[in-house]
């Protein structure tokens, strides 16, 4: 037997036994129609992207004041301290950690480092004020994401589909007992949080990926919260048509998608409220 007949005969062996043991679910492909197609792996590796970016602003991307277009901006720096308690939190002159918050962001890592070096703004935090102005308060000259942007990104959608336009490309599931990573819970024109698995096999509370929400209003994070909470507050359970999902039998758990080190860093939140969209 030659050596590379070997090599394919322990990489088959390899396979049939990583199978076997389960090492890996099978997924059922996405709706080949929809506007991208992914795995829920692939949406939380996205989402811990976006949760752990660094980058370095300086002075100059502070901005509490109108844009040059006239469009009103806060970022959420350690210097936005207004009444309540969502207040901002990323210092100049150092390494912060998470893409800010910005009404009607769509940027990714990528684009918001780009922005942030040419001058843009580090975010912009979200008002009554901008939620009744709508696309009109967004700002060309500030960089980061909000809520919808965020999932859009997470979903690997060509474009933003906010809170309203997300029925659009998903489908409603019949139970929140359904949720798996990936799957997402939404209030339209209000907001949308990506839902990261279970906590508990009694599927009482759950992990989430969301941006604009408490405690830390301002930047990406992964909590836990309980879900009958989360389905008071008029959360609809969608999974997106493109997304990738596992075939779960009848008494069995889907498989986990987040390591446990990943899980011991996810903030509690035991009375969630409805975020900023």
């Amino acid at each position: 037997m030659t050596r590379a007949l070997s090599a394919l005969m322990l990489l088959l062996t390899s396979c049939s036994s990583a199978l076997k043991q389960g090492a890996a679910p099978q997924l059922i492909p996405g709706d080949p129609t929809a506007p991208s197609q992914v795995t829920p792996a692939e949406a939380m590796e996205i989402a811990q992207q976006y949760t752990h970016h660094t980058w370095r602003p300086f002075a100059r991307n502070i901005l509490h004041g109108k844009d040059k277009a006239g469009v009103l901006v806060n970022t959420p720096d350690v210097t936005h301290a207004p009444q309540q308690d969502r207040k901002g939190w990323w210092v100049p002159g150092e390494m912060n950690s998470g893409v800010p918050y910005k009404w009607g962001g769509f940027d990714n890592p990528a684009s918001f480092d780009l922005a942030i070096a040419n001058g843009s703004a580090g975010g912009d935090v979200s008002s009554p004020e901008k939620r009744r102005a709508d696309n009109a308060a967004v700002s060309s000259q500030a960089a980061g994401v909000d809520c919808s942007g965020f999932v859009s990104r997470c979903l690997k959608l060509p474009s933003v589909h906010d809170t309203s336009k997300l029925p659009e490309v998903c489908t409603e599931l019949g139970s929140a007992q359904e949720l798996q990573p990936g799957d997402v819970l939404n209030i339209p024109h209000r907001h949308v949080i990506l839902c990261a698995g279970w906590y508990d096999p009694q599927h009482t509370w759950i992990y989430y990926y969301e941006t604009g929400g408490a405690p830390d209003y301002w930047k990406p994070g992964l909590k836990q919260a309980p879900l009958d909470a989360l389905l008071a507050l008029g959360y609809k359970p969608l999974r997106y048509k493109g997304m990738a999902h596992e075939l779960v039998p009848s008494g069995k758990q889907p498989k986990e998608v987040l390591t446990r080190a990943v899980k011991a860093g996810a903030i509690v939140v035991e009375n969630p409220t409805v975020g900023e969209p």
